[in-house]
Formats: structure tokens, C-alpha cells, sequence
């Protein structure tokens, strides 16, 4: 039976990251990324209110809390 030549497989498993390297460094060139320091120039976003959010709604104690009368 022959012997398995793993002479080869140092040099296989070198290009095989760098092509994953390589693969995804051109993937994450064409996305955006999220700065983590803000800018003065983000608008700022209006929140819309929701209809339930205008109404006053009553509050209940929650089931822990003594009755008070």
C-alpha cells in the first residue's frame, strides 16, 4: 500500500487561508461601516407617536405592592 505524501499539505493549507483572506477583505471593502464616534452631521430622527401614546392610561400597582385605598 502506498504511503500518503503530506509534503504538499503545509503549502495547501497556506493558500487556502490566504484565498479566505483575500475573499473576505474584498467582500468587506463594499460594506459600510458603523463609526463609532458621531458625527455633528447626522440628522436627527423624529420619533412618531403612536396613537395608544397620546391616551392617558391608568397605571395598576403591580401584585407585590400593598392596596392603598
Amino acid at each position: 500500500m502506498p504511503q500518503l505524501d503530506t509534503s504538499t499539505w503545509l503549502l495547501v493549507i497556506f493558500l487556502m487561508i490566504m484565498a479566505l483572506f483575500c475573499t473576505y477583505q474584498l467582500k468587506m471593502l463594499n460594506q459600510k461601516m458603523i463609526s463609532i464616534y458621531p458625527s455633528n452631521n447626522i440628522t436627527s430622527v423624529t420619533k412618531m407617536q403612536l396613537p395608544w401614546e397620546k391616551k392617558w392610561t391608568k397605571i395598576y400597582l403591580p401584585h407585590s405592592s400593598p392596596l392603598q385605598f
